[in-house]
């Protein structure tokens, strides 16, 4: 306990995670001090449309904040923003900023999020080969596009798809590198990801699969990519997009049990008993399966901060959701429940041709997950049918005269 005798939660990392966690705290009557630590400059914000809004420019930064500035003046958190928090201090009880100033703590949770991966390839330091994870990430991006500017886009995942749309939305020409032979391989089906192959393509999209980058080439920057088949692409920049890594750095120095992030009970409480992690840095036993799992998500990660507000208040946690994620690429929604384990059978909604279809993974007769695209009505009913482990028939799934809403009933 600290000298004031009241409770202290500091929060490292002053995104997404960090800036719920600290919201649901005072919802749930959290009445002691609560510091939130943040090594970029600005407030706790929104981060998936970074790829999309953002680059269009429709947003404005104080859009994508979680709360305004006045929020964390009325609820009484103590913001340290642009400010790194260098170690922890276990047997003080205490974090250690950069600036050496040492803030106590009752409860610490780490919502340090993941960091982009790189390529161990030549070229990768030339400042227009770029990243996206922040705000100053997002708008690095943003001047590099324009009519007739060249992308080259490494990774065919969902943040490169989205880039790509953006970016033709904005006239540039796109070419996107992905080493897999199909887009979304480890992430989606093959009918979606061929679907959404056929509609960037439409758009104008490039793509080359089966691709091995070699190097990128370039003088004082970036000026062509070349492919390990001896093919030569110019660009004006480079985006890479090949996936993130936990930011658990600081955990692995101070003992904590790491796996591909910081491994955390149902709770989200980590090897240290009064050491909390969530988000995209943690990894937990899931209530809906029988495994560890580390997800990206945005509801992932409100469903962790609220369950670790719920544990520090002493307040029932809600009940477990059925993981959910989505995708924006030009006018085209693509909405994921549930978690492909065990699937033994595959059928398709709709007409993929009609940019308006749902592909539903079952496991022993039971929906495990469903991809909808342009298709709420089969995302929202798939979701149902996951939570509630009900036998459906593949011929009524697929039979598109019957309302899902009664399957799902």
């Amino acid at each position: 306990m600290n000298q004031q005798n009241r409770e202290h939660v500091v929060v490292i990392g002053a995104g997404h995670g960090g800036g719920l966690t600290v919201a649901f705290l005072r919802q749930y009557g959290f009445a002691g001090d609560i510091t939130l630590i943040g090594d970029e400059t600005v407030l706790p914000y929104q981060r998936p449309p970074l790829s999309k809004a953002w680059l269009k420019g429709e947003v404005t930064q104080e859009s994508l904040a979680l709360r305004p500035p006045a929020f964390y003046l009325e609820q009484n958190i103590d913001l340290h923003l642009g400010v790194r928090a260098e170690r922890i201090d276990v047997d003080a009880g205490h974090v250690v900023l950069a600036s050496g100033q040492e803030i106590p703590y009752d409860h610490l949770v780490l919502a340090t999020g993941a960091h982009a991966r790189t390529l161990p390839i030549p070229g990768v330091h030339f400042t227009n080969v770029m990243t996206l994870r922040t705000l100053v990430d997002a708008e690095h991006i943003r001047g590099a596009l324009g009519p007739s500017k060249k992308l080259v886009i490494i990774g065919g995942g969902y943040v490169g798809l989205e880039c790509a749309a953006t970016a033709r939305a904005l006239g540039a020409e796109v070419t996107v590198l992905e080493r897999a032979p199909r887009l979304l391989e480890r992430v989606a089906s093959a009918p979606v990801s061929a679907f959404l192959q056929r509609f960037h393509e439409s758009q104008g999209v490039a793509f080359r699969l089966n691709a091995g980058i070699e190097a990128i080439l370039g003088n004082t920057h970036a000026e062509s990519v070349l492919l390990n088949d001896g093919t030569e692409l110019s660009c004006d920049a480079v985006l890479v997009g090949v996936g993130a890594m936990p930011t658990a750095s600081m955990a692995q120095a101070i003992g904590l049990r790491c796996d591909d992030g910081i491994l955390v009970d149902a709770d989200c409480r980590s090897s240290d008993p009064h050491i909390f992690a969530i988000g995209d840095v943690a990894k937990r036993p899931h209530p809906l399966y029988d495994r560890v799992l580390r997800l990206e998500s945005v509801p992932s990660c409100m469903e962790q901060a609220k369950r670790v507000a719920a544990c520090i208040t002493g307040r029932e946690p809600a009940a477990a959701e059925v993981p959910w994620f989505w995708s924006d690429q030009y006018d085209l929604k693509l909405q994921i429940a549930g978690l492909p384990f065990a699937v033994d059978e595959t059928v398709v909604r709709g007409n993929p041709d009609e940019a308006k279809f749902a592909v539903f993974h079952l496991s022993a007769g039971r929906v495990v997950t469903v991809e909808a695209i342009n298709a709420p009505p089969e995302f929202f009913a798939g979701k149902k049918l996951i939570a509630s482990g009900k036998p459906v028939p593949r011929e009524k799934l697929a039979d598109t005269a019957i309302p899902l809403n009664e399957l799902a009933a």
